[in-house]
């Protein structure tokens, strides 16, 4: 009778120790999961500040060209027409 009660008892110790590692697992995955996950979180908020500083260097860059543009639209049309028209 004893062997069978001594049999009893280790069951729920197994059964503990077999939860105690299937936690343990979960917790490693679920963590490293969450570290990656924070991980790609940093990249894509370094990613959005180059981003903003490239659009705003494009938007600089787009008002110079405006700029340029404009003044070489203010030069007299009267300098082409003599060069198109010959001579006799």
């Amino acid at each position: 009778m004893n062997e069978i009660n001594s049999g009893a008892g280790v069951l729920p110790l197994i059964s503990a120790v077999v939860f105690a590692l299937a936690g343990l697992v979960a917790w490693f995955y679920v963590n490293r999961a969450s570290v990656r996950a924070s991980e790609q979180v940093r990249l894509l908020e370094a990613l959005l500040e180059e981003q903003r500083k490239q659009n705003l260097m494009l938007q600089r860059l787009g008002e110079r060209a405006q700029g340029q543009a404009e003044n070489t639209a203010e030069k007299p049309q009267d300098e082409d027409f003599t060069r198109l028209i010959p001579e006799r």
